[in-house]
């Protein structure tokens, strides 16, 4: 029987009330037989502040290193609005990324059939959607240099953020994107700016030739990333894999999330280079919501992301996609039973904390298996 490791980093504010209920689903797996998991916790974000006085512990480091997959919750909340930059609870999941050099982030937007519905688009548009955004992560404006505010005198400043890609950058990227798209409907989007941004003019470059060289079996169009945007809310049914940098990334996976009708109930995962050795990736899964302080140990948090996060760990990192099947019609079977946590609350449907939301996942994965 295949074993792994995993790492959980509840987190802050409803963090630890949504990994109860993931690990809950570790266990169920485990004691089915599909794999055997050995199971770590530690601090992240505001709590290892508290614990430690660092957003994340060097202990905790050695272990995410160790780890097969990092499953995180999430973190923040106003408690630490105050606490020096350089450890605010956000570093702690930037370091996470760096220092696993996690370069692909994956938001899928899916949309639930029993939650059509929920989205502001009209059902015929928005009913199957499933969507993959590829945003490149380590690099871009957020990473580039110079990064600076500079004072020009007589009360003028001027920001300064640069926008930087190398060919390497791009070409992992994108072979991530084709190498995604595979397995799905085939077909890649590529988003840029190359009528404004000579960033934006290498990253076409660069992916056609990625494309050329390698996946010419896979379906290839180019994208302005403002034209993308308008896409996305037009038809977005017309996109399989979107690969994107990192700027246009965080805008455009936002905007596609936000068609499901409800951004707590997606996940996502940010992976690393592939180990030519192993043939496997350092990788983190998170939940796209944030901590949600303001309802944090009321038992009311929906804990779907955070399961469905750990069900594209199953299927990124330890290869068992029919296990994550399983995870995803359990989600997909709780839905449609009409069972709902107060934050997707519709008239007509049952309304359920967060500890009963996870026994119905675990009774339908029952069910599902048999």
């Amino acid at each position: 029987m295949a074993s792994f490791k995993i790492l959980l980093l509840p987190g802050d504010g409803i963090g630890p009330e949504i990994t109860r209920e993931a690990r809950r689903v570790i266990d169920w797996l485990g004691a089915k037989g599909i794999a055997t998991f050995e199971v770590e916790e530690d601090l992240v974000g505001g709590s290892a502040y508290d614990a430690h006085g660092e957003a994340i512990s060097e202990e905790a480091m050695k272990k995410a290193h160790a780890a097969d997959a990092v499953l995180l919750a999430c973190v923040g909340g106003p408690k630490w609005d105050d606490v020096p930059y350089e450890k605010r609870p956000e570093a702690g999941l930037l370091r996470l990324r760096k220092d696993l050099e996690l370069f692909a982030n994956l938001r899928p937007a899916i949309c639930y059939p029993a939650l059509a519905d929920a989205s502001s688009l009209k059902r015929d548009v928005i009913e199957g959607l499933d969507i993959l955004i590829v945003r490149e992560l380590t690099g871009g404006v957020y990473f580039g240099e110079p990064k600076e505010i500079i004072d020009l005198g007589n009360g003028q400043e001027r920001g300064i953020d640069t926008q930087v890609y190398e060919t390497y950058e791009i070409e992992r990227i994108a072979s991530v994107a084709f190498e995604l798209a595979r397995t799905r409907q085939n077909k890649v989007t590529s988003m840029e700016k190359r009528n404004v941004m000579k960033s934006g003019v290498l990253w076409n470059r660069v992916v056609t030739a990625t494309h050329k060289a390698q996946y010419a079996d896979v379906a290839l169009e180019h994208m302005l990333a403002d034209a993308g945007g308008m896409q996305l809310v037009r038809w977005p049914k017309q996109f399989d894999v979107i690969v994107t940098d990192n700027l246009f990334g965080d805008m455009l996976s936002d905007v596609a999330s936000m068609l499901t009708g409800s951004l707590g109930m997606l996940p996502s995962a940010s992976l690393g280079a592939e180990d030519p050795a192993t043939g496997r990736r350092k990788a983190m899964y998170e939940p796209v919501h944030g901590s949600a302080p303001d309802i944090a140990g009321k038992g009311i948090a929906n804990p779907i992301a955070m399961i469905a996060s750990l069900g594209m760990a199953l299927r990124y990192s330890f290869g068992l996609g029919e296990a994550a099947d399983l995870v995803d019609k359990a989600i997909a079977a709780v839905l449609d039973k009409g069972l709902r946590t107060k934050d997707i609350m519709q008239a007509g449907r049952s309304e359920v904390n967060t500890a009963q939301m996870g026994s119905a996942i675990i009774q339908a994965l029952d069910e599902i298996a048999g």
